[in-house]
């Protein structure tokens, strides 16, 4: 049924999206791409995989190799095209193989997804206070919700260097709303601060810093090679940003296959608020997400079969975890 559903997703925002434009002026400024522009957003892709498993080793403490952490990574990114986004489970279910257990996997996954999401909020802050006919009231909002990330993400740091102060916390919060204890809340802040620890070194905390904002400097990156790609020449402060901030969000969404079609509506927003064509915004989106879906088959094979894995070893036995988790 979830199968289904996310197959209808895609079909329908694919329908929708295409009523704006014929077809075959897409194929046509497709095929007109520079193939030069488009291998080098390729290698972009790749790079942006490298920063990212250097920051996930650093997330263990180093418990697994850059090599083998790259593999992992890349498998990740491969699964995450499923429906139920499988890949962020097969990472942790495969990590087992390399030594680390799965729960410190699993909380480091979690971590690294916070300072994305911290990160995804400074971004669309900034976004949205560069845009010059954004109403005043939502660049107000936008800086309040950067500031409220930034807050959050020091508390959770505080407490990581305190964690009974956050267990005290916690078990205040349990006396005075009773209905909160069916949920294992003291189990999941343990998990959470645990994750966090690695962060209390100033010196990790600062490496991890920049290798997530290489990480997303990359991502930056190959989606401006794609607008050189095919020529399209707008306000790159506005609209990489812009665009990379709403891909972000569209592959959140578990609801659709390997995000085709709320891919491509996100482009589309995105270079109708920066002034694209709608040719030219299908376009860019059906390009960048292709070379993302064929980057992450092509690492994504390469690191199953270096770490001596299936595609049903690894998503077989992540589908049996995320069920078990459920």
């Amino acid at each position: 049924m979830f199968i289904g559903a996310s197959i209808a997703v895609s079909a329908v925002s694919l329908a929708l999206i295409m009523r704006a434009v014929p077809i075959s002026d897409v194929i046509e400024s497709l095929r007109g791409a520079d193939p030069g522009y488009v291998l080098l957003s390729l290698l972009a892709v790749a790079i942006s995989l490298l920063t990212r498993a250097i920051r996930w080793r650093i997330l263990l403490n180093g418990r697994i190799s850059v090599v083998d952490s790259y593999h992992l990574i890349s498998v990740m990114f491969l699964g995450n095209q499923l429906p139920f986004r499988l890949g962020e489970v097969a990472r942790g279910v495969l990590a087992t193989r390399r030594g680390v257990p799965l729960v410190v996997s699993g909380t480091s996954i979690v971590v690294e997804r916070l300072i994305d999401v911290l990160m995804l909020v400074l971004v669309m802050a900034a976004t949205v206070s560069l845009m010059p006919e954004a109403p005043a009231e939502l660049a107000e909002r936008a800086a309040l919700f950067g500031i409220l990330a930034i807050a959050g993400f020091l508390i959770l740091l505080f407490f990581a260097h305190a964690p009974e102060a956050a267990h005290r916390l916690l078990r205040k919060l349990l006396r005075a709303v009773p209905p909160l204890r069916r949920i294992p809340l003291q189990n999941i802040l343990s998990h959470l601060l645990d994750g966090l620890q690695p962060l209390t070194d100033p010196r990790t905390l600062l490496s991890t810093a920049v290798w997530t904002a290489l990480a997303w400097a990359s991502a930056f990156v190959g989606f401006w090679l794609s607008h050189l790609a095919l020529g399209i020449n707008v306000d790159y402060a506005i609209s990489l940003p812009l665009g990379i901030s709403l891909t972000s969000i569209s592959i959140a969404m578990p609801v659709s296959v390997a995000a085709l079609g709320p891919f491509e509506a996100a482009i589309l927003l995105t270079g109708q608020l920066v002034g694209m064509s709608a040719v030219e915004a299908i376009t860019l989106g059906f390009l960048l997400h292709g070379v993302n879906v064929f980057s992450y088959a092509i690492w994504g094979s390469a690191g199953l079969l270096a770490l001596g894995a299936s595609p049903a070893m690894a998503f077989g036995s992540s589908a049996e975890a995320s069920t078990e988790e459920a």
